[in-house]
């Protein structure tokens, strides 16, 4: 495909320079549907991104779409605070009855602002109000949010830096697999909490992510998982799983937690919770751990209807029907698996490893600018690719949910050619 990108324009005189998905993707786009895009000059890409993750029923979902349209068209609310409608209304008890009682979950709702980093800023706010402590573990390569309260609890140290200020209250611990297995599970965290000496505050909460998206496609095991829960149980911290990425049936099931058998004190969801790309956000938590005032905890867009309608719509489509989705993904998962099998066979000077779960993967290269090579030879054939890792060294693919078995084997053909291509 040859592209020929924009002409210097309104987006490189007007747009700030923080703009950064658009340079390596240098297309105007205009119209998408499923798991294609279409730039302003008639040429069609593949999707391999999904809005990071907010379009996991694909783009312009015609199901939801109606339902959007329905609701415009009757003049019904869109902006709304935190008043009572009935867009609202039918997404709780529809995330009630499908999401949270069938997996037997006692969750409150809070909506607190339409992203990912305002559900988090709840939950450490919310953990610290309820323990009456400063101090939150995260894990390393983590990634929670650009606000200051998520990055304080972020381990991508050039996202750290931008914050200007010192990030305080926050402590990193090893993620599954840091040390190569050399040291058993949590003995340093333990030994820290249990000794009076060792200058580790009492955390409030503990926050983590069972597959780090941005930290370079890191799983977490079902049984580091259930250790960490059975840890914070024994320390009286509270666990907040940070379900905005992996959420919504990416691994799989709804919650991605849920194949290891936790149930965490806190969720933070987003991304594809709307199921269109709407901004929308939740923090769930344990009704006991309902201690807010109201209005303690606001914002002007924490009541976003329209996404209400959406989410509403891709919960009845999706989630209602026994499990038919988290089946196709397991399946794609594994079509997946396959492909990057063979990639990895044929490049395996090059390649470090290839890892994922569900519908979320990544290629690790030993020379660390080789993923980003990747991506953009990926762009050049059609095909869209983001990388991740503190140093972006992994091509990371994140397909929506809903694409056709044809479709994810076009796009793993396309990912392998780019592979091929950089090969130095």
């Amino acid at each position: 495909m040859t592209i020929t990108p924009p002409a210097l324009s309104v987006f490189e005189t007007v747009e700030s320079e923080v703009r950064s998905y658009c340079r390596g993707w240098p297309a105007v786009f205009d119209r998408a549907q499923g798991a294609r895009l279409t730039d302003e000059d008639g040429h069609e890409y593949l999707d391999f991104f999904a809005g990071a993750g907010s379009l996991n029923y694909g783009h312009n979902n015609p199901v939801l779409k109606r339902a959007l349209l329905d609701y415009l068209e009757r003049d019904g609310i869109t902006h709304g605070l935190d008043m009572a409608t009935t867009a609202k209304r039918t997404f709780l008890e529809t995330f009630q009855n499908v999401v949270l009682r069938p997996r037997d979950l006692p969750y409150k709702v809070m909506f607190p602002g339409p992203t990912g980093t305002n559900a988090v800023e709840a939950a450490l706010k919310l953990a610290r109000k309820v323990k009456g402590r400063e101090s939150i573990v995260s894990f390393t390569n983590a990634f929670h949010g650009m606000s200051l309260g998520s990055l304080a609890v972020t381990g991508n140290a050039f996202k750290r830096a931008g914050a200007g200020i010192p990030l305080v209250h926050g402590t990193p611990m090893p993620f599954d697999n840091y040390l190569d297995g050399q040291t058993p599970d949590f003995l340093w965290f333990e030994r820290l909490l249990e000794d009076q000496g060792s200058g580790l505050n009492k955390p409030a909460a503990v926050i983590v992510e069972t597959v780090q998206g941005e930290g370079g496609i890191n799983v977490a095991r079902p049984e580091w998982l259930r250790a960490l829960a059975d840890l914070c149980r024994r320390q009286d911290m509270l666990l907040i799983v940070d379900d905005i990425q992996m959420g919504c049936g990416r691994t799989g099931a709804f919650f991605s937690f849920e194949e290891a058998g936790i149930t965490p004190d806190i969720v933070t969801l987003s991304k594809s919770i709307s199921g269109y790309g709407l901004p929308m956000s939740l923090c769930l938590f344990r009704p006991e751990l309902d201690v807010w005032e109201p209005g303690e905890h606001n914002g002007t867009f924490r009541g976003n209807n329209p996404a209400f309608v959406t989410a509403t719509a891709a919960l009845e489509a999706y989630w209602a029907d026994g499990g038919a989705l988290e089946k196709q993904t397991r399946a794609r998962g594994e079509q997946v698996e396959q492909a990057l099998i063979s990639i990895t066979e044929e490049n395996l000077v090059d390649i470090k490893e290839y890892r994922g779960h569900g519908l979320v993967w990544g290629i690790e290269f030993h020379d660390k600018a080789r993923a980003s090579a990747v991506a953009r030879r990926a762009f050049e054939l059609g095909l869209l690719v983001e990388t991740s890792g503190p140093q972006s060294e992994v091509a990371k693919l994140l397909p929506p949910l809903t694409i056709t078995q044809d479709e994810l084997d076009e796009g793993l053909r396309t990912l392998a050619r780019a592979v091929r291509e950089t090969a130095v």
